[in-house]
Formats: C-alpha cells, sequence, structure tokens
C-alpha cells in the first residue's frame, strides 16, 4: 500500500471510499511526509515498543507506526473507517484496529496484556475538541506510560508547556507538567492538512514521570486548588478558594496557608509554580484537619 503521508494516495483512498470528512469527529487528514517522521522520531519509536495509536483515521501515521514499532493498536471511534484501514493497513501483521471510544477503554489493562505491564508510548493525532479529556484521562488513569506525542491545536500545545505568570499558564499546564515533561517538537502549518483546519497545529511531547515530580498529600485536593485559582483568574487565590464549594475552606485559612509559606496574602494563582501550589495544598489541608 503506498504511503498516506502522500496527498494523492490519500485522496485516492477518499475518493474510493466516499469518505466524507466528519465534523463531529473533528477529522483532517495529514498529508505531509516530514511531519510523520519527526512524530516517530519524538517518539523514540523502536521495534521493541508497543504503541497505543488514537485516532488513526485512514491509517496515515499507523503505517510510520508499524514500520518502526514491535506492535501498533489502533483505536478509531468512526465505525466507517474500519473498512479503510483494513485496506491501508492489509500489508502490516503488527497491528490490531479497534473500533471503540478511547476514554472507554482500560487502558491499563492494554498495557499489562500487550506489553507485560511494561511502560506504553501513545501517539496520537487528535480531534481538537477532544484533546485535553484524552489526554488528561490517560495521565490521570496512572498507565505506565514512557512518552505520549501527539497532534494538537497549537494553541493548546502552548498552554501544555507553559510557566507561571505568562498568559498561557492555567490548569492543564500544571495538570500536564504534575505528570509529564512538554516540548513542543514541530510547529504544523494548516496546509499540511486535509481538509485544511482553521488553526496551525503543533506536535508535543510529553515524558511521562515515574513518579510525581511534587511533593503532595493529596493530589485531587491540589487539583481543586488548581481549578479554583483559575476558574476566575483575575481574584485573588484566597477569593478564589473561599468562592468555591467544593473545597470548604474560607478567606482566613487561606490566607493563613499563603503566610506560612511567606507568600503575599493577595498573590494571584497565577503567578505560583507546580511545587508551590503542592505546599499551598498540603499546608491547607493540614489547617482544614485542625
Amino acid at each position: 500500500m503506498a504511503s498516506l503521508g502522500v496527498p494523492r494516495n490519500t485522496i485516492e483512498i477518499l475518493k474510493k471510499y466516499n469518505i466524507k470528512f466528519q465534523k463531529k469527529f473533528g477529522q483532517n487528514f495529514l498529508i505531509d511526509t516530514h511531519v510523520l517522521d519527526k512524530i516517530i522520531n519524538a517518539a523514540g519509536i523502536t521495534e521493541n515498543d508497543f504503541v497505543l495509536e488514537i485516532g488513526p483515521g485512514i491509517g496515515t501515521m499507523t503505517q510510520y507506526l508499524c514500520e518502526n514499532a514491535r506492535e501498533v493498536m489502533a483505536v478509531e471511534i468512526d465505525k466507517k473507517l474500519i473498512p479503510v484501514l483494513s485496506e491501508t493497513l492489509s500489508e502490516y501483521n503488527n497491528v490490531t484496529v479497534v473500533n471503540k471510544d478511547i476514554l472507554k477503554m482500560d487502558i491499563n489493562k492494554i498495557a499489562e496484556e500487550r506489553n507485560g505491564g511494561r511502560a506504553i508510548k501513545v501517539a496520537a493525532n487528535l480531534p481538537y475538541y477532544i484533546t485535553t479529556p484524552v489526554i488528561m484521562g490517560i495521565l490521570e488513569s496512572h498507565v505506565p506510560l514512557e512518552n505520549i506525542t501527539v497532534m494538537v491545536q497549537k494553541e493548546v500545545a502552548q498552554r501544555m508547556q507553559a510557566g507561571p505568570g505568562t498568559k498561557d499558564y492555567g490548569a492543564l499546564s500544571l495538570a500536564v507538567q504534575y505528570y509529564s515533561d512538554a516540548e513542543i517538537i514541530a510547529n504544523v502549518p494548516a496546509n499540511c492538512f486535509m481538509p485544511r483546519p482553521n488553526v496551525d497545529s503543533a506536535v508535543i511531547k510529553l515524558c511521562c514521570h515515574s513518579k510525581p515530580c511534587v511533593n503532595v498529600n493529596d493530589e485531587k485536593f491540589m487539583f481543586k486548588i488548581i481549578r479554583a485559582s483559575f476558574n476566575q483568574r483575575r481574584k485573588t487565590l484566597q477569593n478564589g478558594i473561599a468562592n468555591d464549594g467544593s473545597i470548604q475552606a474560607g478567606k482566613e485559612q487561606a490566607a493563613e496557608a499563603l503566610r506560612q509559606m511567606g507568600l503575599s496574602e493577595t498573590i494571584r494563582g497565577e503567578v505560583l509554580s507546580l511545587k508551590q501550589f503542592a505546599e499551598f495544598s498540603n499546608i491547607l489541608g493540614d489547617i482544614l484537619k485542625r
């Protein structure tokens, strides 16, 4: 089967199967072999690796993954693309195509059965509307992961690697950085896709931590605080927490925690680092237990 990274081969397959782009699935097919090479190289995929691919589409990246990995599982939600994948991947005996919603699959079980419980690699060209739930769903499930290399909307990639005090910094930045080191590998202009999307994309690699990079007593409590801090971005940290019913802490308790850290009571959450959020949540948690 000819490489789908070449536009004419993609057009041929789309015409043959009369594929109409599904807006509800956010389908845009990559037609640039250089970008595909960058994804494979960034992920460091070798013949020893099991790779979970999310959203293979017509199999463009899947072909490249199959050429390099020991085994690939490609999870595609759109049942109309399953016959297409049967053709475009017919030359490969190291791929399994699954017609399911990745958010409803037990990835821990997949890692155990297909890779002996060892860390797996994830690759994806994700529809923009589902990027955050998919990535966070995988990270939060504590699946053994080596890295996640994904194509996402450029602005989302920038948010994932943003630091404190910048306009892109937010709850997503902190959540991604709690579980991984984020690095933008390549910017990908809209003309590398068919049909052409309205926004540019980027390939981002998340190198997953084997253990958390900060010392936090209660992960869920910390993320409640983080979300409260950014829900009302222009408010002070203590006001954001006092206004959030799920935390059940008042302004004075939040202020006391800030004082213990040597921070101003008027500080905003957007300037705190992940390490400071962890310290703050540990102190506030202890205060609330009194």
